[in-house]
């Protein structure tokens, strides 16, 4: 078992931490977030959907609404730009005008991003029950370059990942107070709201439904309970899910012919005959919307490419890679001088993505000894390690049936898994050899991970931040082949294939 200790000490040292990691992740994730003052990756996409639900202009996206919904939430309150409307006409918005400013498209996603570390702190502690630990845990999402470059901008993943944690903490609280009535509602509540508002952001937070029938088997003697949470969690779910689409529909309602199909995408006739007759806002309406909004997903896709390393300008990457870093992706680069270059890179820390992979290995080695070979000491948490492994194994296995192109951040949930499986990996591990390693010992281990967490955030920070590199220093952060990290004046170094200067 874990020690214990008074609640009040436990209570008021957790508290310090959690203030510690919010201050720390200030820094790294919101300071500044507004350079540069330019189109990034999918902010091209997103900033364009925003401005149509601040102009109210109805259109079809691939994505739920909320993610998008929050972007334009900034720059309403933000209100940074005299104008928003220089890209309604567009589902790719590209040359903005002079003085055009990010900064309030990019707020929510980024202080969303922010909000993130702390509730991952408090997933760590819900599971050791270690101020420290969990503090030193949390380096895992505070320092690493990939995740903090692409959550610094307007895109939907901040969002995405702060409600994957909410459910996920939920999903804990769940477990640990399923004998108490009032804190069980109260988290079944939480969940329902995060889950719902991760199935309105983007539809591959749906692995964590998983979390439910795991759930059942934590709950499997107390039935009443799990009734209860389905319950609630309905309860908190459904107003949710139904609510932001409702919004979607009320507010994005005027026809702009110059979008596809004359402004209509692909609606179909009766949802044509609604918009028309302006009766998006009643909820008579709204299977009709919801099923051509639902619909529209499937027409995307199938009109998304397949990966093709044999592209010269394939940012995609294999499934299989993203456990590694692989493959980066050069997200925007300019010079100040002609002889060195800002680069925004989507380059992994990793001591990071490293630990977690060992976390997902050493999970899997220890489910696989207890049962085949047995172990001298039990599992302290197989249960845990049993939902979040297989979480994770589920994901990857549904993305690699996937046939489009898909990319390095949609690997950003199962890190999450992975860093989670880390913190129990750590918990159980009790020997190194013949050794025995007490508390201290392991919290010395911890601390030396997290210089290591540190030193590797700091060795890649310029391609984080957009701070000027010379070609040999750019290179010398070249590491691994998978990654294919290469800059302006370098050749492409795939270890796959020869890149064709024809293929398109």
């Amino acid at each position: 078992m874990q020690k214990t200790a008074p609640q009040s000490w436990l209570q008021s040292e957790a508290t310090l931490g959690l203030v510690f990691i919010t201050v720390l992740s200030f820094f790294t994730i919101v300071f500044n977030f507004a350079t540069p003052q330019h189109f990034f990756w999918d902010e091209n996409y997103h900033i364009a959907s925003a401005q149509k639900y601040l102009n109210g202009i109805f259109f079809m996206e691939p994505h739920p609404p909320l993610g998008k919904m929050i972007i334009a939430l900034g720059e309403k309150v933000m209100h940074q730009n005299a104008t928003n409307d220089q890209f309604i006409g567009t589902d790719y918005a590209t040359n903005p005008p002079a003085g055009f400013s990010f900064t309030g498209y990019r707020l929510f996603p980024v202080l969303f991003a922010w909000l993130t570390a702390p509730i991952l702190f408090l997933i760590f502690f819900r599971l050791t029950r270690r101020t420290l630990w969990s503090v030193l845990f949390s380096f895992l999402y505070v320092f690493d370059n990939a995740l903090i470059v692409h959550l610094r901008s307007a895109v939907l993943e901040g969002p995405l990942l702060v409600f994957s944690c909410l459910t996920i903490l939920a999903f804990l609280v769940l477990v640990e107070r399923k004998e108490e009535k009032w804190p069980f509602i109260r988290a079944a509540l939480l969940f329902g709201f995060g889950f719902a508002a991760v199935m309105t952001t983007k539809v591959f937070g749906l692995i964590l439904v998983l979390l439910v029938p795991a759930l059942f088997y934590f709950l499997k003697n107390e039935r009443g309970q799990f009734l209860r949470f389905l319950l609630w969690s309905a309860v908190a779910f459904l107003p949710l899910y139904a609510g932001v689409w409702q919004m979607h529909f009320s507010i994005a309602a005027k026809i702009n012919p110059a979008l596809a199909d004359q402004g209509y995408y692909q609606a179909s006739a009766a949802y044509k005959n609604i918009l028309t007759e302006k009766k998006t806002g009643s909820l008579s309406s709204f299977t009709v919307m919801l099923r051509d909004s639902l619909n529209f997903v499937g027409h995307y896709e199938d009109g998304v490419p397949r990966l093709n390393l044999c592209k010269k300008d394939e940012n995609g990457s294999p499934w299989f890679l993203w456990p590694f870093g692989g493959r980066s992706i050069n997200y925007r680069w300019e010079t100040p001088d002609g002889q060195q270059y800002r680069y925004l890179y989507l380059q992994v820390n990793p001591v990071v993505w490293g630990l977690g992979l060992i976390g997902v290995v050493l999970a899997a080695i220890l489910l696989i000894a207890e049962q085949t070979a047995g172990l001298q000491e039990r599992l302290k948490n197989k249960e845990m390690l049993l939902t979040f492994l297989g979480t994770y194994i589920a994901y990857m296995i549904a993305i690699a049936r996937i046939t489009r192109v898909m990319y390095l951040y949609h690997y950003f949930i199962p890190l999450l898994l992975t860093f989670i499986l880390f913190a129990l990996v750590f918990e159980e591990i009790r020997h190194i050899g013949k050794r025995y390693l007490t508390e201290e010992g392991k919290t010395l281990i911890l601390f030396i991970l997290a210089l290591l967490i540190f030193f590797g955030y700091q060795f890649f920070r310029p391609l984080t931040y957009y701070e000027p590199l010379t070609d040999s220093q750019f290179q010398r952060r070249s590491w691994l082949r998978i990654w294919e990290l290469h800059c302006v004046h370098c050749s492409p170094d795939s270890p796959f294939v020869i890149p064709s200067e024809t293929t398109k």
